[in-house]
């Protein structure tokens, strides 16, 4: 073969000779992971950071905004209230709960202070006998480890207890009213074994004592039915509209000025002292002065001596060591007007309880003049304001005084 020598121009080369086609690099499979678990990562935080403002601002939230959620269909509580008392209880189930009408004492001879006495829902006072007065206190659902003490029963005393329903605890009574109490066939506790006599602090006659604990014992081992929301009781204000009551009644009694500074004196003050006189007996005549704050009366005697009750809670307790005294403060008080006259002993009183006739009212601040009527045993007093409306009372303790038409006063 011949040695030749063979030359290739530069315009040879270009026409014949193609470039080759350069490609990228491809991406390795470890940087694509990279880039998606950063996405992953942006995404979480966002939703993370997201949540976090939401729940702050849930948590900020006002009540009343979260009410706003549900459309304002979250129902309140229901609430209950004491038919007897009027005050505010825990189920409704406790009106059903078994009456008590207690007969005690109020002389000066070893009655006072009384026990339990602050916890009766109403109270009835009237002359037993020579001027000396004396309470039917009624109760329900009561606490106190000692209430008394417990004395005689009268027959008017017997016709305010009737529309209650009340087991009627007593120790013994005048002879009518004992025979109207086993003839009508009522519920009664007498002296015996629900129970005693305090040997520490009080003088037999006035030592007799029970509790909560023995009533519903009695209750449980007799078999009484439990019926205390067929008690015929008294209308009733609920604690909120005696409120607002107490409160317009005291922006009305607020003195004013005039245009030139001058104090102008309320035409409707407010009524914070009260005197109900039973005759000329200043250790009975009592004394009422209000609390527009609380709306309550406290309750003394024409001599200065308070109203005073023990609050026990130990059981069977020597009442000057282990109970606290307490004032007794009605929320209402009512003084009627009533016929009197002695026995056929000329000593005991004889009150004409059915019937009817003037009687004042106090509460709120306020005085009404008006009527009681009362059509027989069974049936409930009835009291009215002058125009013929019947009155709902402050709840709390009713205070009802029966004083003598011919002697008795009232002054406030």
């Amino acid at each position: 073969m011949d040695n030749k020598t063979i030359e290739i121009t530069d315009a040879e080369t270009k026409e014949n000779v193609k470039p080759k086609k350069v490609e990228k690099p491809k991406k390795s499979n470890n940087q694509t992971s990279k880039k998606k678990l950063i996405i992953i990562c942006i995404i979480l935080f966002v939703l993370v950071t997201g949540g976090v403002v939401a729940a702050m601002l849930l948590l900020n939230r006002k009540p009343d905004d979260k009410a706003s959620d549900n459309n304002n269909t979250t129902a309140e509580a229901p609430r209950y209230y004491s038919r007897l008392s009027g005050l505010e209880i825990d189920t409704d189930e406790l009106n059903n709960s078994p009456i008590f009408c207690i007969q005690v004492p109020n002389g000066t001879d070893g009655a006072r202070p009384h026990a339990g006495l602050q916890e009766a829902s109403i109270v009835y006072e009237a002359i037993a006998e020579a001027g000396i007065t004396r309470f039917a206190a009624v109760f329900q659902n009561p606490t106190n480890t000692a209430i008394g003490p417990i004395r005689s029963l009268r027959l008017y005393y017997l016709e305010w207890d009737t529309p209650f329903g009340c087991t009627v605890v007593h120790a013994g009574g005048a002879d009518d009213a004992i025979a109207a109490l086993r003839s009508g066939g009522y519920s009664e506790i007498d002296e015996g074994a629900y129970n005693w006599r305090d040997g520490s602090d009080y003088i037999a006659p006035n030592n007799l004592f029970t509790d909560a604990k023995n009533l519903n014992l009695f209750i449980d081992e007799n078999n009484i039915e439990k019926n205390g929301t067929n008690a015929k009781v008294y209308p009733r204000l609920t604690p909120e509209d005696a409120k607002k009551i107490r409160e317009e009644n005291q922006k009305r009694a607020a003195n004013t000025t005039d245009e030139n500074g001058n104090v102008v004196k309320s035409n409707t003050p407010l009524v914070t002292e009260i005197a109900i006189n039973f005759g000329n007996f200043p250790d009975f005549n009592t004394r009422y002065t209000y609390d527009p704050t609380t709306g309550l009366y406290a309750r003394s005697y024409e001599t200065g001596e308070k109203e005073m009750s023990y609050n026990c809670t130990k059981k069977i307790p020597v009442m000057s060591r282990d109970c606290e005294q307490v004032q007794i403060m009605p929320s209402a008080v009512v003084a009627m007007e009533v016929e009197e006259g002695l026995a056929d002993d000329n000593y005991h009183q004889v009150i004409q309880a059915i019937g009817e006739g003037t009687a004042y009212i106090f509460q709120n601040g306020q005085a009404i003049k008006g009527t009681w009527s009362k059509a027989s045993a069974a049936s409930q007093i009835v009291f009215k304001d002058e125009e013929g409306n019947e009155i709902s009372f402050a709840p709390g303790q009713l205070w009802i005084s029966a004083i003598p038409r011919s002697v008795g006063s009232v002054e406030y």
